[in-house]
Order: structure tokens, then C-alpha cells, then sequence
């Protein structure tokens, strides 16, 4: 069963994004919004093993929450997608659960 995973801390505030790349599934789905949109940026400390979960699970970003923060897709890890909130939408409804980090 595929789920999606939210999260909305910033990693460094919380290691909710940390627990939630660890403990996702290949085949899941992680969407960053608000603060967590922080971890998709290149070269910070998660960026690393977001790539590298990015390999078996797709990554997205909350785009309005990324703008808000003076960012664009542009300065983030390769293979995250950014979605707006009908995109948000639409994943929630393709995955079969979501499970927020929280």
C-alpha cells in the first residue's frame, strides 16, 4: 500500500524529516510544505539523504510554501518535484494513505 508522507518542520528544528526518509517505504511518496521545504534545498544536511531517497520514493514540494520562503525549484535537490495545492490534492487522493509527520 502506498502512502504519503507530509512533514512541515524544518530539519532543523525537528528530525521529522529524518525519521520520515528512514522509515519510508520504497514506493512512497514524501511531500515537504511550510518549514520542511528547507530540507530539499541543496546543500544542507539533508540534502544528501534526500537524494538518495529520492532513487526509490518521489520527493515534492509544496511551491507556494518554497516561494514564501524566497526559493525556487531551481535550488533544490535534484528529483524533487514541486507541486502547487492542487497537486497536493491530487496526491493525496492518488496515494492510498497519508501519514503526516507531525
Amino acid at each position: 500500500m502506498a502512502v504519503l508522507h507530509t512533514t512541515n518542520k524544518s530539519p532543523l528544528q525537528t528530525r521529522d524529516l529524518e525519521s520520515c526518509l528512514r522509515l519510508s517505504r520504497s514506493g512512497c511518496g514524501i511531500l515537504l510544505m511550510e518549514d520542511a521545504v528547507y530540507g530539499a534545498l541543496k546543500g544542507t544536511a539533508e540534502s544528501a539523504k534526500l537524494a538518495e531517497a529520492a532513487k526509490a520514493r518521489k520527493i515534492y514540494v509544496l511551491g507556494p510554501d518554497l516561494a514564501a520562503r524566497g526559493f525556487t525549484p531551481e535550488h533544490l535537490v535534484q528529483g524533487v518535484k514541486v507541486v502547487d495545492y492542487s497537486g497536493f490534492v491530487d496526491l493525496a487522493v492518488e496515494y492510498h494513505h497519508v501519514q503526516a509527520w507531525v
